[in-house]
């Protein structure tokens, strides 16, 4: 069996000002599981005990990777929305940047990213009676 370093200790939790944070969590298969949560110290420590999720009691995970604070439950979930669907080598990235990039159309926050592969000509080429997902 192979011997794992224990897990991190992740940052305090965005509860104390009513915020949400997406999150990105290293399991022990080498895998990485995102999620959202307005109590990350808690919720990290249920994914330790095996509490979490169903796919985190099946591959424990082995350190927190990163987290980002969003106002609302909405906007993180629209965020672990965009994450899930990045390769693997751009999701810490999505964690990292700035809200303002210029990636983000204006008045739009990171977690409202365009989906991958579209740029505003194909958002206006779209018929009315299809929306584009936002």
């Amino acid at each position: 069996m192979i011997a794992t370093p224990p897990a991190a200790s992740p940052p305090p939790s965005p509860a104390a000002n009513g915020s949400w944070c997406l999150y990105l969590i290293e399991c022990r298969n080498g895998s990485w599981y995102a999620g959202i949560t307005n109590r990350l110290d808690a919720r990290y420590a249920a994914h330790v005990a095996g509490r979490g999720a169903r796919y985190t009691r099946a591959n424990p995970p082995v350190r927190l990777l990163g987290s980002r604070n969003y106002p609302d439950r909405a906007s993180a979930s629209r965020a672990e929305w965009a994450i899930r669907q990045l390769p693997r080598e751009k999701k810490l990235a999505f964690l990292q940047a700035d809200p303002t990039d210029s990636a983000i159309a204006p008045g739009r926050t990171a977690c409202a990213r365009r989906a991958p592969g579209m740029d505003d000509a194909d958002r206006q080429r779209q018929p009315a009676d299809h929306p584009a997902s936002s």
